[in-house]
């Protein structure tokens, strides 16, 4: 597999951003993650990049993966 730059962006009581931790550890996906209750810089960061208040926020690349999308987290992983 080609390597993917990976951000999560994530809070430590949101069930979807433990989600999507959860998924890519599977699949063995490195990934950073942000935790954007904490970092008011992070959660700035992720609301301009992808538009969205809500977590988790995946980046794949360049790519905005909003909320726990398997289907597109697979298609951008691949």
């Amino acid at each position: 597999m080609v390597d993917k730059k990976v951000a999560v962006y994530s809070t430590p009581t949101c069930p979807w951003c433990k989600r999507t931790k959860e998924y890519l550890t599977q699949k063995g996906i490195a990934y950073i993650e942000y935790d954007v209750a904490a970092d008011k810089a992070r959660a700035r960061e992720m609301i301009e990049k992808s538009k969205q208040m809500g977590v988790p926020v995946t980046i794949i690349d360049d790519q905005v993966v909003v909320g726990f999308n398997q289907q597109q987290l697979d298609k951008l992983l691949s």
